[in-house]
This record gives structure tokens, sequence and C-alpha cells, in this order.
């Protein structure tokens, strides 16, 4: 019958004395099958316990027999739940035996089947009276009951009988030892409604995989003043269950991965379901040359999408980067009379210190698969330095049960090698030769090896210094585990495929003839896949109203692009569906984390950002305007804190200027060219006083803002962000017309110039001869087509942190150039980077501490 209706069957036979465990084995693999719609359990009663009823998932359950299908019948809901096609056969006989029939006597019928009858026929207004009684003694009744009443019309069928005398009309249901229960008469009904709920449960899932409308619950925030500490606002709230936020903006059940209760991972299989669903609006937050507090571009971030989704009601989405543990446990903003480091807000998660420590162990993933790469390369320059090319051929490619043959891996190397051969006995002396010395020259080698601490002690080791190394002993580094091309291969991938051949891609030196050594050379590349095979998907959280957020990874912006994911906002941009927003955040000043999610995200992603909001705070205006310095750990100046008249107006000329650096982060924006759709949004403080954020928003408009508002979600949450959002929405609806900077033609030279003329307001370049030398090899290795990732300070628009505002006639040095292949992009150095932050005299980690009654972390926010 199933055939005939074009229907897939297949039958599982289990053996008659399988175990309830082997029978949920199995049905727990049929839940999990995309490919299944309808599971039939054709068992005997005994196996038909209620734990396997209701280990299948109801969706699946055409039978109807789970107690949540029954219960949804009882309740009259069958939005989502089957009739069982048996009980549903009944009615059928019953409508053809006529209406008159008002009284229905069932004999047997127990368990859902029996419910499900009753149910049926009474909301048919029929009378049901059930009888456990034989069929014997019931034909003893029918012969009683004829010799009363003068009109009688009795049907018997051995066991199983049809009995109508007048008004009742009798079901005898048997239990078969191997069927269960059966009705004669009634199989090829039975059979075809099944088949009917096997459809019916095709559509669902297909209409199921269409865009489900957001069905968001916000949470309720009340704002108090003063406002409280971060932790304490935080345990104040509770947040939704994490499945729950999920269904409410649409995911699908086997769509997400649970870690804990309030963050889940979220399958890429979304991307495929929601395809031909329009993007939503892309909303880039960046900001003006910070200080070393950090100005509260993520806080911007939150307060907005709260705003939009709490208070506007319309669907948002926020993606922000992970927080490297280095910061958090070193020194991040200031504490003291202002506390700017790593608000609730600004991490925008609810009871959850996970955010910035482990998460959903993404860092940890980056840090094996960063260092299985170091291991291997040293590993591999051991081995060929101390074996001769016949032992070493043996022991890549070993005789396993007498027979020799090549990994997929090894003969993708063949393949670059133009060895065609897949024979390893048939390989000559010098193609063996070729494909098992990679030839790393030691003084070339450009992997480092990372973790996530702050350890100033590891930027400069020595490896190799044990014995069995034999002597060799080389110079190296760590660096800080978010600095690793990995990290950006993770933020700038949109695909598991695509992260797969990006870190084969990975450069980590060059021969001894000067040719580069990738990690597929070494053999690793499928196993740095499989370490990040669950890193790629990003993790689903949200803020404190309740707002969806998406967390997934965490470049730098001054060593790297500093953007959270192409793959986040993927996600994100299909979900909030083409009339909602998803906002993400470019990190430290726009010259540079807004120029490379510009130039190199975008170029990855192919999106293009609607509308671009600029962060600025009086602190950094004031600053930059000629303010004494700052920095992290200390108190605050005065001139930060108190509106003092005569200090205003004696540098107003400095506000003045650095407002010109709003003028060219606007000049930036109108040379990416997303024209017009640029509020400026100043995120206060409570020292800022009225006549300062007055002056600030003029300036701003002066400068070509479309608007400029005052921001206060920090003290009230997206209540506080209303005026943006609606701004935001104002923008949002205009066109755009993005232009990139640079083309990709351009030459790496002429590329790094114009970002140091047209961005940072640079005079010229000046290049080593080691940069000068390293351009010459990438153009000719075939890389001058990369766009440009500046490795630069991010507390000047110049390469000195101590140049405040927009400087002019200074040259940009270029002291060293390398490449990051796999990522997709070349970084020049610019004056001197570390990409191993230091621990300061006071770290963070005094204030850090656990409570073990009532396991609460402190000292994080």
């Amino acid at each position: 019958m199933a055939g005939k209706i074009g229907l897939n069957v297949t039958q599982i036979c289990l053996p008659r004395e399988c175990t309830e465990d082997e029978i949920i084995e199995e049905v727990l693999k049929l839940n999990e099958d995309p490919r299944v719609h309808g599971v039939y359990l054709h068992l005997p009663p005994a196996s038909l316990t209620s734990r396997v009823l209701n280990t299948l998932r109801p969706e699946k359950d055409v039978d109807g027999v789970s107690d949540l299908n029954v219960g949804r019948l009882v309740r009259g809901d069958m939005n989502q739940g089957f009739i069982p096609p048996l009980a549903n056969a009944v009615m059928e006989l019953l409508a053809r035996h006529g209406e008159q029939r008002k009284i229905v006597l069932v004999v047997g019928g127990e368990g859902p089947l029996g419910v499900a009858l009753q149910c049926l026929m009474q909301r048919r207004g029929m009378v049901v009276l059930h009888s456990r009684r034989s069929s014997e003694v019931l034909q003893k009744q029918v012969c009683t009951h004829r010799c009363m009443r003068a009109h009688t019309d009795i049907h018997l069928h051995k066991a199983h009988l049809h009995v109508s005398i007048d008004t009742l009309f009798v079901i005898t249901l048997y239990v078969s030892e191997d069927h269960g229960m059966e009705m004669s008469g009634v199989g090829p009904l039975t059979a075809a409604l099944r088949m009917q709920n096997v459809v019916q449960s095709s559509s669902r899932w297909a209409q199921g995989q269409q865009y489900r409308p957001w069905t968001l619950r916000s949470l309720k925030l009340q704002p108090l003043s003063p406002v409280p500490s971060d932790i304490e606002i935080s345990r104040a709230q509770t947040p939704k269950p994490v499945d729950q936020l999920a269904q409410e903006i649409g995911l699908l059940q086997e769509e997400t991965e649970a870690y804990g209760r309030t963050k889940a991972k979220v399958r890429l299989s979304l991307l495929d379901r929601l395809r031909e669903q329009p993007d939503g609006k892309y909303v880039l937050v960046a900001g003006i040359t910070p200080t070393p507090l950090g100005e509260g571009k993520s806080t911007v971030v939150i307060g907005l999408v709260q705003a939009l989704s709490a208070h506007l009601k319309l669907n948002s989405f926020a993606c922000l980067r992970q927080p490297s543990q280095g910061p958090t446990f070193g020194v991040k903003g200031q504490r003291g009379q202002i506390s700017t480091h790593i608000s609730m807000l600004e991490i925008s998660m609810l009871i959850n210190e996970s955010f910035n420590l482990h998460l959903t162990g993404d860092i940890h993933a980056i840090t094996a698969a960063n260092n299985l790469v170091a291991a291997a390369i040293d590993a591999r320059m051991l081995h060929e330095a101390t074996q001769k090319d016949k032992a070493l051929y043996s022991r890549l490619v070993p005789s396993v049960n007498g027979v020799r043959r090549f990994s997929p891996i090894q003969i993708s190397r063949l393949r670059r090698l133009g060895i065609s051969e897949i024979d390893p006995s048939a390989l000559t002396p010098q193609e063996v030769s070729s494909f098992v010395r990679l030839d790393l020259d030691p003084a070339k080698v450009t992997w480092q090896r990372v973790v996530d601490t702050n350890d100033r002690f590891l930027r400069k080791i020595t490896v190799g210094q044990a014995s069995t190394e034999k002597g060799h002993v080389r110079e190296t580094q760590f660096d800080i585990a978010v600095a690793s091309e990995i990290m950006a291969i993770l933020a700038l991938a949109d695909g598991l495929g695509d992260m797969k051949t990006r870190l084969g891609r990975m450069v980590v030196g060059s021969s001894r003839s000067g040719q580069p050594v990738t990690a597929e050379d070494l053999g690793v590349s499928g196993a740095l896949a499989v370490l990040m095979k669950d890193a790629i998907k990003p993790t689903l959280m949200q803020t404190l109203e309740g707002s969806p957020v998406f967390v997934h990874a965490g470049p730098f912006a001054n060593i790297a692009h500093g953007n959270s994911s192409v793959l986040a906002d993927k996600l994100a941009l299909k979900l909030v569906g083409e009339d909602g927003f998803v906002v993400t955040e470019a990190g430290f000043g726009a010259d540079i984390g807004m120029e490379k999610f510009f130039n190199i995200k975008c170029r990855a992603s192919g999106l293009r950002p609607n509308v671009v909001v600029l962060v600025a705070t009086v602190r950094a205006l004031k600053m930059h305007g000629g303010g004494p310095n700052v920095s992290a750990g200390s108190p605050l100046p005065r001139e930060y804190i108190d509106e003092v008249r005569h200090w205003r107006e004696s540098t107003l000329h400095g506000l003045k200027q650095s407002s010109t650096t709003i003028c060219v982060v606007r000049g930036n924006v109108s040379l990416l060219r997303v024209d017009s759709l640029v509020p400026q949004v100043l995120k206060k403080y409570q020292t800022d006083t009225q006549a300062e954020i007055d002056l600030v928003c003029q300036m701003a408009k002066e400068s070509g803002a479309s608007d400029a508002v005052p921001c206060h979600h920090w003290a009230r949450g997206g209540r506080g962000s209303v005026e943006l959002a609606q701004a935001v929405k104002q923008a949002g609806s205009q066109p755009s017309h993005f232009q990139f900077l640079y083309s990709q033609e351009t030459p790496i030279v002429e590329k790094i110039r114009m970002i140091a003329q047209k961005v940072y307001g640079a005079d010229d370049i000046e290049l080593s001869p080691e940069a000068q030398a390293k351009i010459d090899y990438y153009n000719q290795q075939g890389y001058g087509k990369l766009p440009i990732c500046m490795a630069k300070t991010h507390l000047s628009l110049s390469h000195l942190p101590e140049k405040k505002g927009a400087p002019t006639g200074f040259t940009l040095p270029i002291r060293d150039i390398r490449a990051s292949i796999g990522a997709g992009f070349i970084y020049p150095l610019v004056g001197t980077m570390s990409t191993m932050p230091g621990l300061p005299t006071r770290p963070c980690f005094y204030d850090i501490d656990l409570d073990p009654v009532t396991e609460e972390i402190t000292g994080l926010f």
C-alpha cells in the first residue's frame, strides 16, 4: 500500500528475545534519522512498554500511542498529534453503519487505543460502555437479550464480533500475541489510515522546515538607582532555558546542542533549511579611537538589540566575539571610580560566568589544534634529520596486515608533487625522497605555540633541550590563543568544508629551497578539522532582557581582523527575517576594526552592511582633545569626572580637533561607501554632563552623521537605547551603496599605502628591507591578491600610541610583513606589536574567587 502512494517503507526485524533496551536503541536511531517521517511499532504487547512508547518522538508516532499524542487527542488538539489508525478505522465503520446507533459497547480495548476510541466516540455524542468479559459470556448475554426483545439483529464472527441490537453496537477488540491490538475486517483500512498519518507527518515536517515567525518573550528589567554592580544585576535576573529561547526564535529541536541550561551550539544545517529566506538588515557597531579603558561598543550592541527586540518589537540578534581568558585574569578596563571592566550588559549574559571562562570550549579547541600543528612541525624536522629516506618512508607508509597503502591526505600530497602513482612500492627513489622530505628550515618556521593566558615569559623560549631530541634545539615563542591563525579561520570560514580547506592551506614555514610548507603537507589538516568540528558552530545565549545573542570566535583587532564569525552573522540574518536586524561589532577603533570588517570580513562573507553605528564617549573625546592620559587599573583624573568650565573652554579647540577623529571615521565610511547611514551614538557615563553631551552630538552631526543620540543602556537597559534603535530603523530603510577601499588586483604595497593615507591620515609608508623582501616573496608565491590586515596599535590613528586625536605629517613604518594564507590575508606589522600580553602588577585574579558552598563566582564582573 505504501508503494502505491509513493512512500518508502523499511522493515526492521528484531529477534523475538530482544530486550527493552535494544528496542529503545533502534527507536532512538529512527528518531534522529531525518529521512524517517513515521514509525509503526508492530511489536508484541509485552514489548510495548510505556518506556518504549514514550521514547518515540511524538511527531513520528503515526500510530498515536505515545502519552503525548493520546493527551493531545483527549484535549482535542490535533494540530500536531495523530489519531490512532485502528481507532480511526472503527469510527469510519461506525459512520458507515449509520448515526442512529448511539450506544457502543467496547469489549477489550485496554490502553491507548481504548482511550482514543472512547474519546472519539464521546466527541460524536455516543454513549460508550466497556466490558472486559470474554466473547462466550457476551454471546450468552446477547442471546438472553434477544429473547427479551422483539427486534434483534445479531452478527457473530467467532471471537471478534459486531453485535447491533437496536441502538446497541458491540465492538470486540482482541489482543494478538504477536501483533498487539487488532480488529477483524479493518486491516486494509487501518493500513491506509496509517499511511495517511505518514503523509500528514511528512507534510508537517516540510512545513516545519520553512521560516518560523518569532514568539520572543522579553524579560523585564527593573532599572535601579544607583546602578548595582554587574554581578548583582546578573543574579537578580532569571534567564529563559536555552531550548525555550531557541523555540521562540524559530530554531528546530534538532538544530541545537545544549551546553547546560542557558547556552547551546547551533548547527549549520540551519543555513541549508533557510537558504531561500531573505536576510535581515545588517548593522555594524564601530567606535572612535578608544582610551585604554575601552568605550563600550559591546554594551551599545546589547543595548541596541534589547531596544529593537524588547521595546520596538522587531526581531533582532546580537553577534559578539568570545573574550579571551587572558584579559579576564589579567586586566580589562578600569577598576576604580567608573566600572568598565566586562560589565554584565557588555557580555550580555545572565548568571552565566562561563562567557568569560570556558564557554563551550571553542578557544580550547583552537589551542589544541594550533599546538598539534606545532608538535607536528618539530617532530617532522627531528625525524627527517635522524632517518634515511627508506626508513622514513617505511614509517610514514607502514605495512598493515601485509598491505601498504597511502592515506587520502598522503595521496593529496603526491598529487601536489606531480606524482600520479598510488602504489607505495611503485615510487622511484627520487619520488620517495620528494614525498618524505618537507625539508623545513628551522630558521623559517613561522608557526608558534599558543596558550590562553597572559604570560610574558613565553614571548621567547627554547625548545628541544631534552637529550631525547638529540640536540635539535631552536628558539620559538608562544602567542595568546586568540592570535592563532586558526581563530581567524574560524571567524572567516563559511562552512565545515571551507574551514577544512583553509586549515590545510595554512603555511607553517618554508623549506630550505624557499617553498612554502602547509599543514596539509604535514598531514595534519584532517585531524585539525576533527578538533574544530564543534567549535565551528556558534553559541546561542541571551541578554538580560531575553534577546538572542550569538557568541562565536574572538580574534583581536590589533593583531588580527577583530570581528565575530561570518557564520554567526549569516545564521542570525536568516533567523531574524527580512524585516529584522542583526547587530555585530568591530573591535577597537574604526581605523582598524571597521576597516577590516569592510575589506576582509565582507569580502569573505559576501555580506554588506546596511547601517553603521559609531560609538563615541565624552571621556575619549576629552583624552583625544588634549586631556591627560588614563590607564587601566588607575583612578580617572578629575578632568574626566567633573565638568570644569574653564578646562572645557580652554580646550574647546582640542575637543574640536578630536571631533576630527569623528570626521576621519566618517571619512572612512565615506571612502568605503556606506553613504548616509551612520547614526552617531554617544555612550553616556554617570560623570558626563548635559552640556558635554550636547556639544558632542552637535559636533557629530556637523561631521556628517545622519543622526547623533545619547545612549543610557548602561543604567536603563534596552529602554535607554530606544532613540538609537529608532535612528537605526530609519537608516536601515534607506538604500546603501557599499564599495571596498581597494581592489583585490591592487598591488600589496599600494593596498598598504591606501589604508595608511586614506584611513590613518599618514603622508606615506616606509617599508623595511625585510618587509620589501617578504612582499616580493608573496607576489612570487601568488599571494598578491589577498586583502591586507594591518597589525597596529589601537590607541592612535598613527603607529605611536601617544599621538592622540587625528595626527598628521607622519610616515607609517612597516617593519615586517607576514601572511595568514589559510585565513586569507597579508598582515603588515606596524611598529612593535606583541602577540603575547603580560600580567600587570595587580592582575584581576586577585579579586576572583569561588564560594565552595553556593558555587557562586565573585570578581569576574
